[in-house]
């Protein structure tokens, strides 16, 4: 260790204080001076690869909006059988969220990327040559299987081979992909018929399959699976051939191995008391996440434009504008400011935007001014989609992809990422209904729930910005 260097420990057992007598709990030191700090080539170039299979989500999510009205007038669908084409896909995802931790630590994360693309490439291939809704839906459906388990692996993948300093910065990235995707795939399905659309598709697939074999395994799962030459190697790969991997390796090997002792990964693991915090720390945000009104305001966009007098395509395309920009301010600043506080501020914006949204079909209920009507949804839809994507949109997937011990990982990501896709489904298949209800009192609900989702990240989500994983982990077991 150098000169100089401060020392951090990194236990598993509640015990923080430097000292050379520990009372036998196992200690990891790490130095400030170590690889992590490193920023590589390949490092960025595997992460840049892996965030394509994130432009799959985002694509496959925004294609049923500008596809629906050329598919329902060439294969004559009615509006319910549309709804469960584009409903289908939360299916899809929950299925294979459902199995995501187990494949990803079967066959490993990079080969669990590629299964996903190629589940992919076979849905919107059954989109691009249907000639009725059964081929649709399969194709629908298979579509969200893949990115169902792409949404798990990726943030995993990213967090697992990145270092400390720039992890929240790089996961988070995946997030940009998605609403890149989503508002790139909305573009171009204005310029082109849904068929050529599917067929468009399918080329981002192509190109993560390709960029796969560019990129290694991750070194986590390598020593996990008892690879440590290939580990050693891999993690040289990834902080360059100059770093000094030394200590950075001997945590990581030295904190796998003694939390291979404390239990295997299995869903009946996740329910020993120790578990219990990053349990519901992951699934809670996922809860919020979703039950805030995410699927609401970007599934139905248009309807609530419409609904509120003010022009659905400059509505939308507003929407999508405002996005980009706000997630690119959440990269920035994730690494900077930190998780927790850019999740407040992110959730303060979406119950303010859910409340302004209500507020005006509320006036609408009065009779109020149309005017001030039209103003309030665009300024409330503007600042709930705006706030969410500075925090909520990506930062719980980086806090999932952080705070599950290796044991765990499996059973505790699929069970996070399974919760995300159920909220999402709900939220999309009672949308309508509960907007048929009462306008005012859906988005009034949201904000409710958004406004106890300040308090729930406030209590119990813990700041991970600058930490490294073992002791993220280590200390959710506290």
């Amino acid at each position: 260790m150098e000169e100089g260097a401060t020392t951090r420990t990194l236990l598993l057992e509640p015990k923080l204080e430097n000292s050379d007598d520990h009372g036998g709990v196992v200690v990891l030191t790490t130095s400030d001076h170590e690889s992590s700090s490193t920023i590589s080539f390949i490092l960025v170039l595997s992460t840049l690869v892996a965030t394509c299979g994130s432009y799959t989500f985002g694509n496959g999510v925004g294609y049923s909006s500008p596809a629906e009205s050329g598919i329902e007038d060439e294969l004559g669908l009615t509006t319910a059988e549309y709804s469960i084409f584009g409903s289908i896909l939360t299916l899809g995802a929950m299925l294979g969220a459902m199995f995501s931790g187990k494949i990803a630590d079967f066959i490993g994360r990079r080969s669990a990327m590629g299964v996903s693309e190629i589940l992919c490439i076979l849905g919107w291939l059954a989109i691009l040559f249907s000639k009725d809704a059964w081929w649709l839906d399969l194709g629908r459906f298979l579509v969200g299987c893949g990115i169902g388990v792409l949404s798990y692996v990726v943030p995993v993948y990213i967090a697992e081979i990145s270092p400390k300093n720039v992890r929240g910065a790089f996961v988070s990235l995946s997030q940009l992909m998605i609403g890149f995707g989503q508002a790139l795939t909305f573009l171009i399905g204005s310029l082109v018929n849904w068929r050529t659309l599917a067929l468009i598709g399918i080329i981002p697939c192509l190109l993560h399959l390709l960029g796969l074999f560019l990129i290694p395994e991750s070194p986590r799962w390598l020593v996990k699976h008892g690879r440590i030459k290939d580990f050693e190697s891999v993690l040289q790969f990834l902080r360059g051939e100059n770093a000094d991997i030394s200590q950075e390796a001997a945590d990581i090997k030295e904190y796998t191995e003694n939390v291979r002792l404390i239990s295997e990964d299995g869903i009946l693991c996740l329910f020993q008391r120790k578990y219990v915090h990053p349990i519901k720390v992951g699934v809670g945000l996922m809860v919020f996440q979703q039950f805030g009104g995410l699927n609401g305001f970007t599934f139905y966009t248009s309807a609530i434009f419409e609904s509120a007098g003010f022009s659905s395509s400059l509505g939308t395309m507003a929407a999508a504008v405002v996005q980009i920009p706000m997630t690119v301010v959440g990269v920035l600043l994730v690494d900077r400011c930190g998780r927790r506080p850019l999740l407040m501020i992110s959730v303060a914006g979406t119950c303010l935007g859910c409340f302004l949204t209500g507020f005006s079909f509320f006036l609408q209920d009065l009779h109020g001014g149309k005017e001030l009507i039209m103003i309030l949804v665009l300024i409330g839809v503007l600042v709930f989609l705006g706030s969410f994507q500075l925090g909520m949109a990506g930062i719980p997937w980086v806090i999932m992809s952080e705070i599950f011990p290796t044991n765990i990982m499996v059973s505790a990501g699929s069970l996070v990422t399974f919760a995300s896709w159920f909220g999402s489904w709900i939220v999309s298949a009672t949308f309508n209904f509960s907007f048929e209800w009462s306008s005012a009192g859906t988005f009034f609900i949201f904000s409710g729930i958004c406004g106890v989702g300040i308090l729930f990240i406030a209590k119990l989500v813990p700041e991970t910005k600058g930490r490294a994983l073992e002791e993220i982990q280590t200390h959710t077991l506290q």
